[in-house]
């Protein structure tokens, strides 16, 4: 199986991310070359994330905040953290791991 490409390298900032909400997933660079992938629905109480500001992936519904670089409760009423998918960058393209 192929990995499935989901966002262009260029297209994600360092120290913060973006936010696909047609796939259901959150891309973060952390640091330069680092990328991490997360769910997009918060566990607190399924509302889909809606912005990244100052190292976090927020929740708007009710203010739970996660860190971008692994996903963990950084604030907020959510009981546990973003769930993470595996990614590679293949071709300037960052793609969930089969």
């Amino acid at each position: 199986m192929e990995p499935e490409p989901m966002v262009a390298v260029a297209d994600v900032p360092v120290g913060g991310g973006v936010i696909l909400r047609d796939r259901g997933v959150v891309v973060t660079q952390p640091a330069e070359g680092e990328f991490r992938a997360f769910g997009a629905v918060c566990p607190h109480r399924e509302c889909v994330v809606r912005s990244i500001a100052a190292g976090t992936v927020n929740c708007l519904c009710h203010g739970s905040r996660f860190r971008i670089t692994d996903g963990s409760v950084a604030g907020g009423p959510s009981p546990s953290g973003l769930p993470e998918h595996d990614v590679v960058v293949v071709d300037g393209m960052v793609a969930l791991r089969p």
